[in-house]
């Protein structure tokens, strides 16, 4: 229990450093090169991935060893269809809290983000992503 535990610390924290990375490049395109944030949540969403994934993949859940399941061509393929999929999921739920219940567009992302980040991005990334081999039982 205290493995999972660390483990999802471990990727919460990734996911912060990957959604800051993002976060920071969405208020730069859109706040100093007046970009639409759905546009600067795409772009913004892309770099922080590539950190994202390389703290998981490194450190979070420890891939580099031969006990998962996918090669590290196939997990980053995986990954980029989860990335995709968070990537639109962020961009049209701030686009919809941000319209529909008038808020700015920094705090409809942080609700947003923190929905996906934890019911989406985690799950998919730790039990399909970055999924473990089950060890032969002797």
């Amino acid at each position: 229990m205290l493995k999972k535990i660390i483990i999802f610390g471990k990727a919460q924290v990734s996911a912060m450093m990957g959604g800051a990375v993002d976060y920071l490049i969405m208020i730069i395109l859109t706040e100093l090169f007046h970009v639409h944030y759905t546009i600067s949540i795409a772009i913004g969403g892309i770099i922080g991935a590539v950190v994202n994934f390389t703290l998981n993949k490194t450190w979070s859940f420890q891939s580099k060893d031969l006990k998962y399941k996918s090669s590290t061509k196939m997990q980053l393929a995986k990954f980029v269809f989860v990335v995709l999929n968070s990537i639109l999921m962020k961009s049209s739920g701030t686009f919809l809290i941000s319209t529909f219940l008038n808020l700015d567009y920094k705090i409809s992302r942080i609700v947003v983000d923190l929905f996906v980040s934890i019911v989406f991005n985690y799950s998919l990334q730790k039990y399909w992503v970055f999924k473990k081999n089950k060890l032969p039982s002797y």
